[in-house]
């Protein structure tokens, strides 16, 4: 991938699905419409997302995953052996329903808007790929370099399976694990054959490991299962992560961590800084982190200073979930924070976390997103002149 400036702007991947779209999306998945029709209609949407992105000064640009029902979600639609199930319906098969319908209202989790995808039998992929039709159209209408967000090995093994309904198939997740990696390391492999310039994993329930408590273990990112020890956990999650990536060159890879973007109620979302994640997240072979930076929850910037450059931060210079546009003066200044222990190089700017996570949950409308992406541009430019 060439680097041509300082400070590239990119995206985390969402882009706000506008309502026509979403009520689509429903329909092709009721059978009231057929994919093809939907993918019509679908076309419009990525223009435009497309078109917001590149108006504002984006320099890497994603389809703003308007295809999907969220971020992981969609892979139901592409593999035998997966069935996508609301958290609502997940409660039949709850050890302690009461329990976990408590964790989703004091989270402000919707249970009938977000879905998960369950492995119910064998998990097969197939010729087309999870993100590769969405890929090959956006190449085409862009010229800008392009990024192609993907689920985690991890976060799709442990959203994927759940008892009762995936031991069947897979006694444990280990066994699932290994599909998972098969899979997407097959994806990786042709997204970078069409020309893909940057290829993200998305893990955010990561971070849920070390910063969620017993009871919150139900929910973070939709990720389902029970709690175990946090560092086998990450340790799991580097393995995976290493096995999907290994021996594959000539394309840029990052893994993306927040705390949840489910919610505007920044009271629900998880809090912390990276310093108990940073010695698991330096040890995958990925170029980039693109990590939540933009709210006091992701705490001081200072816990990287022992990892200076070891690798490229993706940093979040823009908090999603609200409706105030921060200035590019406070942009620069948040960088600038940074640049204490990362070189101009290697630094990336970007929002925390995707505007349209859940297509029924989006936490932001094109406009406000727009200006967002807008000052984040301003700001790289006045970084620009000073570090160039």
């Amino acid at each position: 991938m060439s680097q041509s400036k300082l400070f590239p702007v990119t995206v985390v991947g969402s882009w706000t699905r506008p309502e026509w779209l979403v009520q689509a999306l429903r329909r092709r998945q009721s059978g009231e419409m057929s994919a093809e029709n939907f993918d019509i209609l679908a076309d419009d949407a990525v223009l435009a997302a497309i078109k917001y992105q590149e108006d504002a000064g984006v320099d890497i640009v994603s389809d703003g995953e308007m295809r999907r029902d969220n971020f992981y979600s969609f892979v139901v639609d592409k593999l035998a052996g997966m069935r996508l199930m609301k958290l609502s319906e997940l409660l039949d098969y709850m050890k302690d329903r009461a329990g976990f319908e408590e964790i989703l209202r004091a989270l402000d989790v919707p249970a009938f808007a977000i879905k998960s995808p369950i492995a119910v039998d064998k998990v097969v992929g197939s010729e087309a790929g999870l993100a590769v039709e969405e890929a090959r159209f956006l190449k085409g209408h862009t010229s800008h370099e392009t990024k192609v967000p993907i689920p985690g090995p991890y976060l799709l093994t442990r959203s994927s399976w759940f008892e009762g309904l995936s031991d069947k198939a897979y006694p444990t997740r280990e066994d699932l694990a290994r599909d998972v990696v098969r899979i997407l390391r097959r994806e990786c492999e042709a997204l970078k054959r069409i020309g893909v310039d940057f290829i993200q994993l998305d893990e955010p329930s990561i971070s849920q490991v070390v910063y969620g408590d017993e009871a919150e273990q139900t929910f973070m990112c939709a990720a389902l299962g029970s709690r175990s020890d946090p560092a086998d956990e990450l340790e799991f999650a580097v393995r995976l992560v290493n096995e999907t990536v290994a021996g594959i060159e000539g394309v840029k890879f990052g893994v993306h961590v927040c705390r949840g973007n489910w919610s505007r109620k920044e009271d629900v979302l998880l809090s912390g800084n990276y310093g108990p994640l940073l010695p698991w997240l330096m040890r995958m072979d990925v170029s980039q982190l693109v990590l939540e930076m933009a709210t006091p929850r992701a705490g001081e910037v200072e816990v990287f200073k022992e990892y200076r450059n070891e690798k490229e931060l993706g940093l979040g210079v823009a908090n999603p979930r609200t409706d105030e546009i921060e200035t590019p003066a406070q942009i620069v200044g948040r960088v600038k924070q940074v640049l204490k222990y990362f070189d101009p190089e290697k630094i990336y700017l970007n929002p925390d976390c995707g505007f349209g996570t859940f297509a029924e949950r989006c936490v932001n409308n094109a406009q406000t997103a727009y200006r967002k992406l807008q000052a984040v541009a301003e700001a790289a430019e006045m970084l620009r002149r000073e570090y160039s």
